[in-house]
């Protein structure tokens, strides 16, 4: 939602609109007629003439600003507790759910300071100050903060540490899987009309991959995935076991040629006595580490599957193996683009020196 410009103006606005009319004076000095000048600056006539009829009346002085009417209400100091309450968040304010909208800052606003803001008011105010409308960050509850931001401030230090002695690759890995039912994407469609996307309502199955994402300083960036199908016949698994992990974290080996530092999550799987035994049994080239419960946003692997999910929106497959195929080719460009690669580490705000 924006709403027209106007007062609660910033020093640019208001020095852009003074030299406007300033503009305007200099061509009402050379004769110019209200039509010519509304042209060349891009203004409504009303505002030409009511500036002719003040520069007549008083001269440069009557058509210079008297100033913005909307100047903000809310002192430094006022405006920074405001911002301490907005990040405390909704919740701690009284509200059910976790949305700022522009009703509940003015009514926080009004109970903080008891001063009263219109809506459009309240916009122009945020906007000032560097806030905005976004799409929020779901985060676990559960989620250990000290231990993210331990590892976003080097807590990784000993992975890298021990990569670079060994000469080996840091290896991050996880897992997606993907249904019949496609992911949605935007599409252009008639105004006041949702297009429809027609997909399969039967049949069922699941596509699972798991992914590594390959780093070492001085070469280019890798990625190394697997897919299982899963249709839901009897005894077939439907997911990745550990021996599926173990097979794949020696494919990298081979594939790499080198040792290898691995990063992953905590699933239950990754964490059994048979994946346990076989990292003591190969720690000569294997060391691994383990990273923060719910923690998805500092692993670079999590951004490859929004990548991957992106090129198959909107999907109408006649059966598993179509969506499979489409898995199988989306990942398999992602492979001969190492930048786009590197891009999803940059993202985490990780980096593999110091």
């Amino acid at each position: 939602m924006r709403y027209p410009q106007g007062g609660g103006l910033t020093d640019a606005e208001r020095a852009g609109r003074e030299r406007v009319r300033l503009q305007a004076v200099a061509s009402f000095e050379a004769g110019e007629k209200n039509r010519e000048v509304a042209a060349a600056l891009r203004v409504a006539g009303r505002s030409v003439e009511r500036w002719r009829r003040q520069w007549r009346e008083d001269g440069l002085a009557g058509v210079a600003s008297k100033g913005s009417p909307g100047q903000p209400r809310l002192s430094d100091a006022q405006m920074h507790r405001l911002k301490r309450e907005l990040d405390c968040g909704p919740l701690a304010h009284g509200w059910a759910d976790q949305r700022w909208t522009l009703a509940r800052v003015k009514t926080l606003i009004g109970r903080l300071f008891h001063i009263s803001y219109t809506v459009e008011g309240t916009w122009r105010l945020l906007r000032r100050h560097g806030w905005s409308w976004q799409q929020p960050a779901r985060r676990a509850i559960e989620r250990d903060e000290d231990a993210v931001e331990n590892v976003a401030a080097g807590g990784l230090a000993a992975g890298k540490s021990t990569a670079a002695v060994n000469n080996a690759w840091v290896v991050f890995e996880d897992e997606a899987g993907q249904s019949m039912t496609p992911p949605r994407a935007r599409t252009w469609g008639r105004q006041g009309i949702t297009p429809v996307v027609r997909v399969r309502g039967r049949g069922s199955g699941r596509v699972s991959m798991a992914g590594m994402t390959c780093y070492k300083p001085g070469e280019q960036s890798r990625l190394i995935y697997a897919i299982r199908e899963y249709r839901g016949r009897k005894d077939e698994p439907k997911g990745f076991g550990w021996k599926d992990y173990r097979d794949l974290i020696i494919r990298a080996h081979i594939q790499l040629g080198g040792p290898i530092v691995l990063v992953w999550d905590n699933l239950r799987t990754h964490l059994v006595a048979p994946l346990r035994e076989f990292f003591e049994a190969n720690a000569a080239w294997l060391t691994v580490f383990q990273l923060p419960t719910y923690a998805p946003d500092l692993n670079p692997q999590e951004g490859v599957w929004p990548l991957v999910k992106c090129g198959i929106g909107n999907l109408a497959a006649a059966d598993l193996r179509q969506v499979t195929r489409a898995v199988k080719r989306k990942l398999k460009m992602l492979q001969y683009r190492p930048e786009t690669i590197d891009g999803c580490l940059a993202a985490t705000g990780l980096t593999l020196n110091g």
